[in-house]
């Protein structure tokens, strides 16, 4: 009796201890519930408006220019100066090329311009002098040829002084013959003496050589006209020579240009020679890292094959793929955020600095063609360039990926 009636008088005792904590229980959910959703909206609302004006993608990577470094004429690898990954700087020594060929070209090139130089004052000397005796040779055979017509006329004269003397000479002669013959039927009658007809007899004689000495005198003018004929043409071949003086100046200017293109001809050739000597030592264009080495000692290289690749580590900026449907609000000087993965979480400051012209699938090996019949459509990605507003602290490479926030809010 004392148990039954314990426990029946204990049940309204414990009921309302047991309920306090359901009401509390429910108390609480009624306060935090609304809390949490109004939490909940206040960070979905907080999301929503950071993300709008903000155009973001992962399909981002740094990009740099990659400066190749091939031989500019061929050759053998007689050193090879740099390693693999070194950081070299502007007109660094990378190759050196065995010159020997090179050196000999180069000296005889300088042998041909010596040579070139030389026959160039050679032809300015004749130049100079023909400048000068022209007027000298033409005057002087002017006066050859006046000088040997004189003579001309002094033979004529001489020459027809001559013939009127085998006249005169033939007329005593043939006088003196018939004074002989007189004498002679004379002193053969005895008319006169013996002493009068050896005198007509001498005086005969002397007609003859009176004669034969006019005849001699004759055949020299006739000579001596001969000869003045000669030295007359001769006389006028000089003076039509002396006469060419123009054509001979032309001709020795034109000799001396020759000479003077034959010169810078040399000079050219000597140039292309030390430009090639100097292009046996093959230097970096461009401060850079050594990349993508290939060249060893020994080896037998050629201006179409690349050397080596220099990167470098200064000039570099953002490409960034975005979806089409991104680019409506897109401005070239919108500021950008670029997250590298390399560095977690850290951010780098940028800009917009262009839009490519087409899309990224313009530019493939295949392009896609959509009148094919066999259209999906695809979102096509344009890429985007970014500029970094100042060089990152930490180093960049090439190729790295990237994350980029482009706030479109900015006009």
């Amino acid at each position: 009796m004392a148990t039954t009636f314990d426990e029946t008088s204990m049940l309204p005792a414990t009921a309302p201890t047991a309920a306090a904590p359901a009401v509390k229980k429910t108390r609480r959910a009624t306060i935090l519930l609304p809390a949490l959703v109004l939490l909940a909206a206040g960070v979905g609302a907080g999301a929503y408006l950071h993300g709008v004006g903000v155009e973001s993608t992962d399909d981002a990577q740094i990009e740099g220019h990659l400066v190749s470094v091939a031989a500019r004429v061929p050759g053998q690898v007689k050193a090879v100066r740099v390693k693999d990954n070194q950081l070299v700087e502007a007109g660094e020594v990378l190759v050196e090329l065995d010159d020997a060929d090179y050196q000999a070209k180069l000296a005889g090139a300088r042998a041909d311009l010596a040579s070139a130089e030389a026959a160039l004052a050679s032809a300015r000397a004749q130049l100079a002098l023909t400048e000068r005796t022209i007027d000298a040779n033409l005057s002087q055979a002017k006066g050859s040829l006046v000088q040997a017509a004189s003579g001309w006329a002094t033979t004529s004269a001489s020459r027809r002084q001559a013939s009127a003397d085998i006249k005169a000479a033939e007329s005593r002669r043939a006088l003196a013959e018939t004074d002989l013959r007189r004498a002679d039927a004379l002193h053969h009658d005895g008319a006169i003496s013996p002493a009068e007809l050896d005198g007509r007899r001498a005086a005969f004689d002397q007609a003859v050589a009176l004669l034969d000495q006019a005849r001699a005198r004759l055949a020299g003018a006739d000579a001596g006209a001969a000869t003045t004929a000669g030295l007359v043409e001769a006389a006028q071949g000089r003076l039509a020579a002396a006469q060419t003086g123009p054509e001979q100046l032309a001709t020795a200017r034109a000799a001396v240009g020759v000479s003077e293109a034959r010169v810078a001809q040399a000079r050219a050739s000597l140039q292309v020679s030390e430009l090639n000597a100097s292009y046996t030592t093959i230097k970096a264009p461009a401060r850079g890292v050594v990349s993508r080495r290939t060249v060893e000692p020994g080896q037998m290289i050629s201006p179409e094959r690349p050397l080596l690749a220099l990167v470098p580590p200064d000039d570099l900026w953002v490409v960034a793929n975005f979806k089409e449907d991104q680019l409506a609000e897109m401005r070239p000087g919108q500021p950008v955020e670029v997250r590298v993965d390399t560095y977690g979480r850290r951010g780098f400051a940028g800009h917009v600095e262009s839009m490519a012209g087409a899309s990224g699938a313009r530019f493939a090996l295949l392009p896609p063609d959509n009148a094919s019949g066999n259209f999906v459509k695809v979102v096509q990605r344009v890429p985007v360039l970014v500029r970094f507003d100042s060089a990152p602290a930490v180093a960049l490479r090439p190729g790295m990926s990237a994350e980029v926030s482009i706030s479109t809010r900015t006009r």
